[in-house]
């Protein structure tokens, strides 16, 4: 990578930091590390140790030294530092801030025209797009995906370097006087100001302040760019009187601007869009039809209209703009693989951040790229694919499959197995794809390879009803659980049982594991042990041992909870017979009764329970935990406050008599979390919250939604009045309707319940009745006056119709319906 680099001296000076330096030779900084499971070579590379709620880069820095890293930014000098000879530390205040004041001093070395982008919504389709147009004159860096964040920003902006010729990037913000430190980074010269919406509403006073928060990028651009229709936008500008320092580029539906919009006229999958600018009526068509990429469309030609591109020239490129993909797609692939589906494009940090995921798949210890040609990089062709030779090596991949001319023409640079093929096409007719067996495979392709070929021959064979698992929501809402914690060194338990909930056990606890998770809990030992087996290494409890599994749990390094004099005279059995010596026990979890009246030991086992665990040295107490009935019904607080108080006493008075190393001591599950913070204890489980549900709807506002169950129209009918529908002629038309035929049934969880009306799917949408009963395989809905067609999206429940509402019409509880659904079902698992 052509990065100049910064001096350790000159990083020290610019952070104002105290510079302590090591015996090593002081080298140039040209890269970044934040998190330290995203190495890929320590070379000129400084380490910023940042601080959050749930977690310390500074726990981290030795095993960074380790791997080779000599530069740490850090707020806190180790106290061991004699062990770190090599080492060169700059001591801080912030570390957050310093990496912003540290990507000031990079910006600031590079005059070139900056685009910035802010807004509610549309920012990263707004930057992805410009970067479609731009690219055949421009060398562009731009920020991944959507870096956006007082993290991301300066993440992005240090990527710079001297090939570029324009930068765009967005700026995000969830909380006032965010934007100041942004704008300081990114130093736009055009600002774009997308719009105005609800999203992280609850710390602004109203849309009018959100809205001048987000003006503060602008403040020193020379044009900015917006659509005047925004009346927070259009008062917070003039009551800002920033006009009177800066240029405006207006576009506007309803009245006057630059660039008046005249006409949208959608027809079939296009949409021509009429305008007036300057005086003349000029059209562009775009690829979409959908009203938010059409304003995205308005920004991206009012920003080439202002950067003196003829409008034929945006017209021709307009029609040529393709969606962007949001998110990375784990799906399940031919011959036990694992796909990892990113072929939108193809680009330096685009493919980092893609092997950053392909890193996290423990699964299969066997990983291949399918990469395509680097287009637009700007750079030397031999130092681009030596520097992708250099990543893919120090991410752990075995095998390339390098697809285009370029590539194939640097096939040197690349020392693993590898093979190329000049096009797509060649790949598949000649590549023999019943070759790949138990891998991760990675798609990474410029859109113009078409890789999404590739990702359908690879798929495993599924019918149309999915479970899409988006991940990043799924960690959001570990995070928002670990904020709600008391003490920040609560540990939390994840529960992975039942198939995670019906979400997919190793996909769920691999997302955990690497962000940390302190245990997981399975129902079962096999549960456990497929994990295992898939390269799960965290801590893992085993919830309901049964008598044949001990030998499974002992083999396995499982938790097992004991709950009964049986069941601790099954585990010792099995400690015997596997002769496990003293000084490696097995690690349990004592299960108390405090009230449920389900599994765990009652008051008066606790003396023969103590005595049989101080006979036996091969068993070790990690945990004592119990549960509450009703954590989350207010009605029966003072029976939760009971067994909260019967916990404390039982719990105490087994350590008292067992006190020769700490244990942990848990109660609460996620609705206890919130509403007994004094009982979090040791340890927390999470289950069913993680997963974006919750009993308390102003907690289930704050949660993200995880799981959506789609289908998809097999057929649409006409059925004439007093004709019937479905098995036992349940369904009846009244009149004539017209109904479309879903596969979705009763063998992939759909309950049959909600049939004969009670039930809904969405459409487009809207909502759709069932008709009839639900058959095994597929069910009826009434679309009557509806203008949907075969194979348009249906779903069962999602963000916009919450499963909590599902489960409402049939008066059962969301774990019934996640549960519920068949492994038949595809999962697709996805990180935004």
């Amino acid at each position: 990578m052509l990065h100049s680099g910064h001096s350790i001296t000159e990083i020290a000076d610019s952070i104002k930091g105290e510079l302590h330096v090591g015996s090593t030779k002081q080298h140039i900084i040209k890269d970044i590390l934040i998190d330290s499971r995203q190495l890929i070579s320590p070379d000129h590379c400084v380490f910023i140790a940042l601080k959050s709620k749930r977690n310390n880069g500074h726990n981290y820095i030795a095993e960074l030294y380790a791997k080779g890293i000599r530069y740490f930014i850090v707020s806190t000098i180790p106290a061991n530092l004699k062990q770190f000879v090599e080492a060169s530390f700059i001591r801080v205040d912030n570390t957050l801030e310093s990496l912003q004041l540290l990507s000031i001093l990079h910006r600031n070395r590079f005059d070139i025209p900056i685009i910035g982008i802010t807004g509610s919504n549309g920012k990263t389709i707004i930057k992805e797009w410009l970067y479609q147009l731009l690219r055949d004159e421009k060398s562009i860096i731009r920020s991944p995906k959507s870096y956006n964040s007082q993290i991301g920003v300066p993440l992005s902006v240090w990527q710079i370097n001297n090939t570029h010729n324009l930068g765009i990037f967005e700026a995000g913000i969830s909380e006032p006087d965010e934007m100041d430190r942004l704008q300081a980074i990114i130093q736009p010269t055009i600002g774009v100001f997308s719009n105005i919406g609800n999203a992280h509403d609850e710390n602004f006073i109203n849309l009018q302040q959100k809205a001048g928060e987000k003006l503060k990028l602008f403040r020193k651009v020379n044009t900015l760019v917006y659509c005047s229709d925004y009346p927070e936008i259009q008062g917070v500008i003039i009551r800002s009187e920033i006009l009177n320092r800066i240029k405006s580029f207006t576009w506007s539906i309803k009245e006057d601007a630059d660039l008046q919009i005249i006409s949208k006229n959608k027809e079939k999958k296009l949409t021509t869009i009429t305008a007036k600018y300057l005086g003349e009526i000029n059209k562009i068509t775009i690829p979409f039809t959908d009203d938010a990429s059409i304003e995205n469309a308005i920004h991206c030609w009012a920003v080439m209209l202002h950067l003196g591109f003829s409008n034929n020239a945006i017209a021709e490129r307009m029609l040529l703009l393709v969606s962007i993909a949001m998110r990375l797609e784990l799906k399940e692939g031919i011959n036990n693989c694992s796909v990892i589906n990113d072929s939108y494009n193809s680009d330096i940090n685009s493919l980092s951040i893609a092997l950053d995921f392909l890193t996290q798949q423990k699964q299969h210890s066997k990983k291949t790229v399918i990469l395509s040609d680097i287009l637009q990089s700007g750079q030397n062709e031999l130092n681009l694919y030596g520097y992708i030779a250099e990543l893919l090596e120090n991410k752990g991949v075995q095998k390339l499959i390098g697809i285009g001319p370029s590539i194939s023409n640097h096939q040197g640079c690349f020392k693993m197995v590898k093979c190329f093929f000049q096009s797509t096409g060649e790949f598949l007719n000649n590549f023999p794809l019943t070759s790949f067996n138990n891998e991760s495979i990675l798609l990474k392709g410029a859109r113009i390879f078409e890789f999404e070929q590739i990702s359908k021959a690879l798929q495993q064979k599924a019918h149309e009803t999915v479970l899409e698992i988006n991940l990043t929501s799924l960690i959001n809402n570990l995070n928002f659980y670990r904020s709600k914690l008391k003490n920040p060194e609560t540990k939390i338990i994840g529960m992975v049982k039942a198939f995670s909930y019906g979400s997919g056990s190793f996909e769920i606890a691999n997302a955990l594991q690497f962000h940390q998770i302190d245990y997981l809990a399975v129902a079962y030992a096999d549960e456990g042990v497929e994990l295992r087996k898939a390269g799960i290494h965290s801590p893992i409890m085993v919830m309901n041992p049964d008598e044949q599994s001990f030998d499974s749990i002992i083999k396995h390094n499982l938790e097992p909870e004991i709950y009964s004099f049986r069941v601790l005279d099954l585990l010792e059995n099995s400690i015997r017979d596997n002769i496990i010596p003293e000084n490696k026990p097995i690690k349990i979890h004592i299960k108390l009764d405090t009230g449920m009246h389900r599994l765990g030991f009652e008051k008066s086992d606790l003396n023969q329970l103590i005595k049989r665990i101080l006979e036996n040295k091969s068993v070790y107490v990690q945990s004592i935990f119990s549960h509450l009935a009703a954590s989350q019904d207010k009605k029966h607080d003072s029976f939760s406050n009971h067994q909260i108080e019967q916990f404390k006493e039982m719990s105490s008075y087994i350590i008292s008599h067992t006190d020769d190393h700490p244990i942990l001591l848990h109660m609460l599950n996620s609705e206890g979390i919130n509403r007994f913070p004094d009982a979090q204890f040791d340890m927390v489980r999470l289950g069913i919250g993680m997963y974006g549900v919750s009993f308390d709807k102003k907690q289930q506002e704050k949660l993200e939604n995880v799981t959506t169950l789609k289908s998809s129209i097999s057929q649409i009918k006409k059925v004439k009045a007093l004709e019937t529908i479905g098995y036992n002629r349940e369904g009846k038309a009244k009149k004539s309707m017209k109904i479309a035929i879903v596969p979705v049934g009763y063998a992939d969880g759909m309950s049959l319940r909600l049939g004969n009306g009670v039930g809904k799917l969405s459409v487009k949408g809207k909502f759709a009745k069932i008709i009839g009963n639900i058959c095994m395989d597929m069910c009826m809905i009434d679309i009557t006056g509806m203008n949907v067609k075969e194979g348009d999206e249906v779903i069962i429940f999602g963000k916009d119709y919450l499963i909590t509402e599902l489960a409402s019409s049939i008066n059962t509880i969301p774990y019934e319906i996640l549960t519920a659904i068949s492994r038949r079902v595809k999962r697709i698992y996805f990180q935004e």
